[in-house]
């Protein structure tokens, strides 16, 4: 199946999807927060927190794995966006370990179906004009890696980051 056909870009609520695994924008203590993170805390329940506390954490670039208790999907993979220091710290290597990371994490749990936010984006302050188009050509390439997967979702809250999907997306899949 072609590539395009397998990456859907939707604009909503994420932790209303149905897919195998949500990504979570996780800040590194898993303990829940802000933005994505906490409205996926607050839909999954408290069992999610409890199995949070349980993992010590995550590193920026990394991806742990857990059940998604009151969500319409069974599992939540947290990963931990970088923050944006204006482009010369590593963010661009670290958001795409992070898609990297969550793609080899369903693949290993045999996973079909994921949904990304737009990770860094919000509080981290990521160039969504940066991380968007780095993000569907990172998911892109590891998609042929890992054909298994069937779908991957990236979940837009607000109008204008999903026109910006839809743009690099179109850009991305013009070329090939």
């Amino acid at each position: 199946m072609q590539i395009e056909r397998r990456i859907e870009l939707v604009k909503g609520d994420i932790t209303a999807l149905q897919v195998d695994a949500l990504v979570n924008a996780a800040n590194s203590s898993l303990l829940g927060g802000g933005g994505v993170d906490g409205a996926i805390h607050r839909a999954a329940g408290p069992e999610l927190l409890a199995e949070c506390r349980s993992l010590g954490g995550c590193e920026t670039g990394q991806a742990k794995m857990t059940h998604g208790y009151q969500l319409a999907a069974p599992w939540v993979i947290h990963t931990v966006g970088p923050i944006w220091y204006g482009g010369d710290d590593n963010e661009a290597g670290l958001l795409q370990s992070c898609y990297r990371n969550c793609m080899a994490l369903a693949a290993e749990n045999e996973l079909k179906s994921l949904a990304f936010p737009a990770i860094s984006c919000g509080v981290y302050g990521y160039p969504p004009q940066q991380a968007v188009p780095l993000a569907l050509q990172t998911v892109a390439q590891q998609l042929l890696q890992y054909p298994a997967i069937e779908r991957v979702l990236f979940c837009s809250f607000s109008a204008e980051m999903h026109h910006l999907y839809q743009q690099a997306c179109a850009d991305l899949f013009s070329l090939s």
